[in-house]
């Protein structure tokens, strides 16, 4: 082997080559797989629980100026809006009256990634708390330098005020207050404000991040520039695995504009003093290097035999009850996903400056700690001297090509001392090189008692890593290139009850018998990571989807067998009730020829937001397509903090859920990827987004944040999955639903 391949292992089973990284010691085992520093006091709410100061979220300067930090960054989820909602509701602040930051390893607490729906549910929480503890502090410091009791103070609007008018801004207040001010930990309870008093929370404030986006203004990191900054392109192989066997480095730098072209093993990159030159070069550079090798791929149609009988970590997940292997009547499927990409709308973007020796880097990645950590490894610098600050990018979420060219504004930065590097992905390398949704295969085998209740659930699932994010520096591609390639950490299960591939594997309905079972796979062909809900996608669409069939046999309607199945889950119920209502669902209709309707029920890891959706279709057998009629969703998730920002949030992921369930795929085969750009990748178009969304939320004042931003990826896939069966009188078990031949 050579390249890449040096650090990965191949693996002959069932007559296919199969190639993955290699099995290394795990780096920077301090973070855990949502990137989380260590827990400080285990009683503090959300991510206070690991950073506990209070200043490390709200800080008063001396003349009364207020900050807010927040560890969660802005993705295009409203989120940057929802953090000073939340923290302004307690401090008695408009948003125009405080600095907020977010994602910066020198001003910021660390709460690993922005993942998962755990932004509102973890830094929401600390916020919350944080902010009330702090506008407590605030009274008790103005209280005391008035001799009055601390309760007869209120805020209002960046002010202390006595009953009798006496008032002084928040830097004045803190002064009454014993060293050591505001920097103390916080406390395991807080003097909240009444949810009924609440002026910012549940409501539907404008968002910040909107306005520079529709206006042509700064708001990506795209859209940087510094002054003196270079442009820069990297050359990446044609294929995973290739090594660099020449390149003419001379011709390219005698091009206009060029004012450095760097080689490191098999690591290309031009810097030039514009963009469209720093183009020309990386073209010309691309046309004469010559490559070596390359792994080959499987073949999509063998995909998901090879996953199982690859090497797995069996992991038993849910055992309760008695599996007998006589049943009754039942059900017994095998359901499949092909991988999936992110397809960013925009190509990642990064941009490095090495001055007075300290990197800073400029990124949109959803970790700005653990990506310092892994690009401080990489360039070989004391971590204290690389400070990541979190730019948004213009399409992020899950773990797309961010990274990766962090790692390339890194290792040009330092090429080019004193200069900054801008560097940016071009389609192509953006598709071929990203991480990917892992291709997965389950097992359901269900089965009925006496009564048509569920009583035995068998269940097995076969996936790869949702979980490659830095780690160490060989998580990132232009490790695997340099002369002296850094390996990464090995690959990791991501426990229950957040899990990966086994996210939402464990039904939530009431049944007696169940065994469930996750095959991880440390080694599969292609590199894979997180994209929006991880395992869910498909765990859920074979849950609903078996739900479905059970409840036919049973002679029961679909809805009525879900609340029956539901009886310990009362918030359940709610949301399969209304969202029935909504869609004005009625047992036993008969529908026109070639339409039909589905249902689809999750809660997001079992822990987080509740969303059930209706869906009904019309399926057009000439064209193998379908027109999504309209879609009713109801959702559960906690306290709301806005409610545009939540409804946004469900109706993006009805759109791109079903996107994912009827028309992607990523296309590969021996030669190596061919989605290259977006004709070789097959998406949802404008002309079959769903013809009517109506979202209903049900907003739980007082009750914890749940988190909804993924939560309806998988119960929408559900809905078209049941749905599309009942148009074809065929049920689909391979996703895409629509094949693969589009």
């Amino acid at each position: 082997m050579s390249g890449p391949d040096m650090h990965r292992r191949a693996i002959l089973k069932g007559g296919a080559l199969v190639l993955g990284f290699s099995l290394l010691p795990a780096a920077h085992a301090e973070l855990n797989a949502l990137g989380l520093p260590p827990l400080v006091d285990a009683r503090l709410p959300g991510s206070l629980k690991n950073t506990p100061m209070l200043d490390a979220w709200i800080r008063v300067a001396a003349d009364g100026k207020v900050t807010v930090c927040s560890g969660k960054v802005e993705l295009g989820t409203g989120l940057r809006t929802a953090m000073m909602q939340i923290a302004l509701e307690q401090l008695e602040l408009a948003p125009a009256d405080i600095q907020f930051i977010a994602g910066d390893t020198l001003l910021t607490p660390n709460e690993g990634f922005t993942a998962g729906s755990h932004s509102v549910a973890d830094g929401g929480t600390a916020l919350l708390h944080a902010s009330a503890q702090v506008a407590a502090l605030l009274r008790a410091g103005a209280a005391a330098q008035w001799q009055v009791d601390a309760d007869s103070v209120v805020l209002r609007a960046g002010r202390a005020v006595a009953t009798d008018g006496r008032s002084m801004h928040y830097g004045e207040a803190v002064k009454g207050l014993r060293t050591p001010g505001l920097h103390r930990s916080a406390t395991a309870t807080s003097p909240l404000r009444d949810p009924a008093r609440y002026r910012l929370i549940g409501k539907p404030v404008p968002r910040v991040d909107i306005p520079a986006k529709v206006t042509g203004g700064v708001a990506y990191v795209q859209d940087m520039r510094l002054p003196g900054m270079l442009h820069a392109r990297v050359v990446r192989p044609p294929r995973l695995g290739a090594r660099l066997a020449a390149a003419d480095l001379a011709a390219v730098r005698r091009l206009p504009g060029v004012r450095h072209v760097v080689r490191d093993g098999s690591y290309l990159a031009v810097l030039a003093d514009d963009e469209w030159r720093a183009v020309s070069a990386m073209n010309a550079l691309a046309a004469q290097a010559r490559w070596e090798g390359g792994t080959v791929l499987p073949k999509p149609e063998d995909i998901h035999a090879t996953l199982e009988h690859l090497p797995a970590q069996d992991l038993v997940i849910l055992d309760r009850g008695r599996i007998r292997a006589s049943a009754g009547r039942g059900v017994a499927a095998r359901y499949t996903k092909q991988y999936v990409m992110h397809g960013a709308i925009g190509p990642s973007c990064s941009v490095g400056h090495l001055a007075d020796g300290v990197l800073t880097i400029w990124t949109h990645t959803q970790g700005v700690y653990p990506l310092r950590a892994a690009l401080a490894e990489l360039v070989r610098m004391p971590i204290e001297r690389v400070r990541c600050i979190h730019t948004e990018g213009s399409g992020c979420y899950g773990q797309n090509g961010a990274d990766d060219v962090a790692a390339d504004a890194a290792l040009l930065a330092c090429a080019v001392p004193g200069t900054p590097v801008r560097v940016q992905l071009m389609r192509d390398q953006e598709n071929l090189w990203e991480p990917y949704a892992p291709a997965m295969v389950t097992n359901v085998h269900a089965t009925l008692d006496a009564n048509g209740r569920v009583d035995q659930w068998r269940y097995e699932l076969w996936s790869g890593s949702h979980n490659e994010r830095p780690g160490n520096a060989g998580k990132l591609v232009p490790a695997w290139l340099l002369a002296k390639p850094i390996a990464p950490s090995p690959s990791e299960p991501m426990l229950q009850p957040e899990g990966g591939g086994d996210r939402n594997a464990l039904p939530l309905y009431d049944i007696p018998n169940a065994h469930v079972v996750n095959h991880f796979l440390p080694v599969t062909p292609l590199r894979t990571s997180a994209m929006r809900s991880l395992g869910a996608h498909l765990n859920i669409v074979t849950i609903e989807s078996t739900f479905d069939q059970l409840a036919q046999l049973a002679s029961v309607d679909p809805v009525r067998f879900r609340i029956d199945h539901l009886a310990s889950q009362p918030r359940a119920q709610a949301v399969v009730r209304r969202a029935a209502e909504m869609f004005g669902w009625q047992p036993g209709a008969r529908l026109a020829r070639n339409r039909g309707v589905g249902f689809g029920f999750g809660q997001y890891k079992n822990l987080m937001a509740y969303v059930a959706i209706a869906v009904e279709l019309e399926y057009d057998p000439d064209r193998n397509d379908v027109r999504i009629l309209r879609v009713s969703c109801a959702a559960d998730c906690g306290q709301v903090v806005n409610p545009d920002g939540a409804r946004n949030q469900l109706e993006g992921a009805i759109i791109q859920s079903s996107s994912w369930t009827l028309y992607e795929h990523l296309r590969y085969g021996p030669q190596g990827i061919g989605s290259f750009d977006w004709s070789s990748y097959p998406i949802l178009r404008f002309s079959r987004v769903p013809e009517n969304i109506d979202v209903d939320i049900l907003d739980q004042p007082g009750q914890p944040f749940l988190g909804v931003a993924e939560a309806a990826q998988g119960p929408m896939a559900a809905a078209l999955a049941n749905a599309l069966a009942q148009a074809t009188g065929i049920r689909r078990h391979d996703l895409p639903l629509l094949g693969q031949a589009r």
